[in-house]
């Protein structure tokens, strides 16, 4: 199983498929118990982008976020998803907070390899993709 750690937990939470992380975090329900909702809401942040040529940092634009933010039992659970889908965010914080207090962690955990194992095969079919439409200058 792929090892991950918090901040790589996060991510691939965030990049997880809606509907699984959401079937995921309905089993967890009952056994969080009862959560305290310290944050809900949806808004636009800065895409920030470094330019490859000068390594000079400026924002691309925006881009439509929805973050959740959960407390229970004094541990909380943090999502941050692109889009407007506020059930994902929260299932994201859930599975976070389920993590946190060592609930149902085998579950939680197969989940989230499962999933980076099925991104890193998605990411390297996109570089090669990009790889193929490489030109080398120098052969004109």
């Amino acid at each position: 199983m792929i090892q991950l750690n918090h901040g790589q937990l996060l991510s691939t939470l965030a990049r997880a498929d809606a509907d699984r992380i959401k079937a995921l975090a309905e089993t967890l329900i009952d056994q969080v118990g009862e959560v305290e909702v310290v944050n809900s809401r949806t808004g636009l942040v800065m895409l920030p982008m470094r330019d490859s040529a000068g390594g000079t940092a400026f924002h691309l634009g925006e881009v439509l976020m929805s973050e959740a933010h959960i407390r229970a039992d004094g541990v909380e659970g943090y999502g941050l998803r692109r889009g407007r889908d506020l059930e994902a965010v929260m299932a994201m914080a859930l599975v976070d907070l389920a993590l946190a207090r060592d609930i149902a962690k085998a579950d939680c955990l197969e989940f989230c390899a499962a999933e980076a194992a099925g991104h890193a095969a998605e990411d390297d079919i996109t570089l090669r993709r990009i790889e193929a439409t490489r030109v080398d200058m120098e052969t004109f």
